[in-house]
């Protein structure tokens, strides 16, 4: 037996702990540099190729999930996506307003996530995409995919160092979209400063009210792990986080919610929300 087939099963151990590790959920961790903002600034930023794309590939389908199109983006919209995430890593980010920053941060995580599962495509989910670098594992979450104002950035860094301590509102959790089928819904559309709060609305109205998000089994409350990955997040409690659902829910599960006292189970499915697979619908 050689060496390398050797070490093969500790190599294997290793990258199997590691990415158990990487895909906890980590903690809000501030980045000062990102927190320069001039909100004098009547500088706007041009999301239009980003809501192009949304525009021709992301649909919902009749289970109410939006699932992108990969199989059918073309070579030249493939290249026109890493020609806008081009443009957009050269902006001065720092010396925009704060609504021009919180759009430009969450489509950048979103387009950043789909250009991610094009390079890979085909993918049965974006997991499977981890990498082996060295004796390191790495995740998508985790890669360096874009460099802004000379620093290099992953998901994770805008996810949990830019977006989330900067702006302290759980309803960046329906913005985000990891493409997988238990995320909220990648919105159709690209994210403005001026239609922000709108989308995060939207978002959240949608998975509150989506089985994938909440539902009663049995008497018992099931939520997605979301809720329970980033309960700091939604007030820190159980009940908080029952709270948070009431307000989005519609009037009969919001009756149902109010019975409740905590979160029995949670559940999250990792599955690629991939148009050409899409399953479940009736």
């Amino acid at each position: 037996m050689t060496f390398l087939a050797r070490l093969l099963p500790a190599l294997i151990l290793v990258a199997t702990l590691s990415i158990s590790a990487a895909f906890a959920a980590p903690e809000a961790q501030p980045w000062p540099k990102w927190e320069a903002h001039d909100d004098a600034s009547t500088a706007t930023i041009d999301h239009g190729v980003w809501d192009r794309f949304l525009r021709d590939y992301a649909h919902p389908a009749r289970d109410g999930i939006v699932r992108v199109a990969y199989a059918r983006v073309d070579k030249a919209t493939h290249e026109a996506l890493a020609q806008d995430l081009a443009r957009l890593s050269g902006l001065p980010i720092s010396s925009y307003s704060r609504p021009e920053q919180l759009a430009y941060w969450i489509d950048l995580y979103n387009e950043l996530t789909v250009k991610f599962v094009l390079d890979h495509y085909p993918l049965t989910g974006i997991k499977a995409a981890s990498f082996m670098s060295g004796f390191l594992t790495a995740t998508p979450w985790s890669r360096k995919l874009i460099t802004v104002e000379h620093e290099e950035l992953s998901l994770d860094d805008i996810e949990h160092r830019i977006l989330r301590p900067g702006w302290h509102d759980p309803r960046i959790h329906y913005a985000l979209n990891c493409a997988s089928l238990g995320c909220p819904n990648l919105q159709p559309e690209a994210y403005t400063a001026q239609n922000t709060d709108a989308l995060l609305e939207r978002g959240a109205r949608e998975y509150v009210n989506h089985p994938r998000g909440v539902r009663i089994e049995n008497g018992k409350l099931v939520t997605s792990s979301i809720y329970v990955w980033y309960k700091a997040d939604f007030g820190g409690t159980d009940a908080a986080v029952i709270a948070h659902l009431r307000r989005y829910a519609t009037p009969d599960l919001a009756a149902a919610l109010a019975t409740m006292t905590t979160i029995a189970s949670h559940h999250y499915d990792w599955s690629l929300n991939d148009e050409a697979t899409e399953r479940g619908a009736s």
